[in-house]
Formats: C-alpha cells, sequence, structure tokens
C-alpha cells in the first residue's frame, strides 16, 4: 500500500545522519522507493529543508547548529540562501 498516494503536502521527519555520521540526505537512493518525487519538506534534528529540482534547499537550522555542520552532514546537493535563520521554539 502506498500510504503517500495522492497527498499533496509531504513532510517527513527524520535525524539527518546516521548514527555513525553518514549523511541520510542523499543524491541517489539504493533501495526501493515508493512515493518517488512526492515529498517536499523534510525536518531534521538539524534543519529544515524544501526539495525543489532534487536538491535540498536550506530553510532554517536547528538552534546552535552551523550551516556549515549542515553542509558537512548533507551527501545531497544542498542550495544554501545567502541568509539562513535559526530556528525559534516558543
Amino acid at each position: 500500500m502506498d500510504l503517500v498516494a495522492g497527498a499533496d503536502n509531504i513532510i517527513v521527519t527524520m535525524t539527518h545522519a546516521s548514527k555513525s555520521g553518514e549523511s541520510k540526505l542523499l543524491s541517489r537512493y539504493s533501495l526501493p522507493l515508493t512515493g518517488k518525487g512526492c515529498i517536499k519538506k523534510v525536518l531534521t534534528d538539524l534543519a529544515w529543508l524544501e526539495i525543489d529540482d532534487s536538491a535540498f534547499i536550506l530553510k532554517e537550522r536547528a538552534p546552535g547548529v552551523s550551516v556549515e555542520e549542515i553542509q558537512q552532514k548533507t551527501q545531497g546537493t544542498l542550495i544554501i540562501p545567502e541568509y539562513v535563520p535559526e530556528m525559534v521554539f516558543a
């Protein structure tokens, strides 16, 4: 069963990297995918990203996390705007 069939806005929440430090945000996947191309947004323990044209666009970073750390832990194409705000939790 495809859980994302017909959904317009899929948001994935996950850790940015594996326990060994390897990126989970990849440019290519080795396992079969269901719902390919339907994910638009990703929230990780490090950042808020949007996906466009197979690239991750950095929108916000978690408190205390640098853009450089996110860049190091992202294997896929990462687009970094001039200003990336830190997330604020009220």
